[in-house]
């Protein structure tokens, strides 16, 4: 006696990336910056409001940013204007600026009571953890991100290591300033990152006239 095999039912799965936006993070736009930076200084948010100065002036990735610790960006009762890092994913050093604007709000967090005898710039305020985690960062910048109304899931932690580039790209087209800026060892890395295609070489070449 045959038996027919029926096929075997299995239930859907739904894939991971229904409805979610995934690919390169947008860099935040000029007034996005404007914006955020006038809700944490109306808030009060010291913390917050230096985080993200630092994580657009310095380009930095979220595993080195949360790691920066005070006498990395402070010495001799000032902040610096300029410092450097080591880098935790390629271990090449990179340099950065720190504007006035990033100068001035990590003054006021460094004074703060909060930080008094803190040796990292981000501390967690989570028992056993010495300074903010990725996952904490990541959940700040989605908070930061809300506040604006924009889609979240467009935006990530590498959105403020790509808002200040990618203003210095379309400004001046000059690649290998981003480069260097990123900390990038190969610059068909930095192509990739900045999403440069031929709509952008073509461009920036109607704007040169000869």
């Amino acid at each position: 006696m045959s038996v027919d095999l029926l096929p075997v039912l299995r239930p859907a799965r739904i894939p991971w990336n229904k409805g979610r936006i995934i690919g390169q993070k947008r860099p935040l736009l000029p007034r996005h910056v404007w914006s955020i930076r006038v809700r944490l200084e109306m808030a009060g948010n010291t913390r917050d409001l230096a985080l993200f100065n630092m994580a657009v002036d310095s380009k930095l990735r979220g595993c080195d940013l949360v790691s920066l610790r005070v006498p990395d960006v402070f010495a001799a009762g000032r902040v610096k204007e300029r410092t450097s890092m080591i880098q935790s994913k390629t271990g090449k050093l990179v340099r950065f600026e720190i504007t006035e604007t990033t100068r001035l709000s990590l003054e006021r967090w460094i004074s703060d009571p909060e930080m008094i005898g803190l040796d990292f710039l981000w501390p967690s305020r989570i028992h056993g953890s010495p300074h903010v985690s990725t996952r904490q960062y990541a959940r700040i910048v989605r908070g930061w991100v809300m506040s604006l109304g924009l889609e979240p899931s467009a935006y990530g932690t590498h959105s403020m290591r790509r808002t200040k580039v990618a203003q210095i790209y379309k400004k001046t087209g000059n690649l290998r300033a981003v480069q260097l800026r990123l900390g990038h060892t190969r610059m068909d890395s930095t192509v990739r990152y900045l999403g440069v295609d031929i709509e952008d070489a073509l461009s920036l070449s109607d704007s040169i006239d000869l």
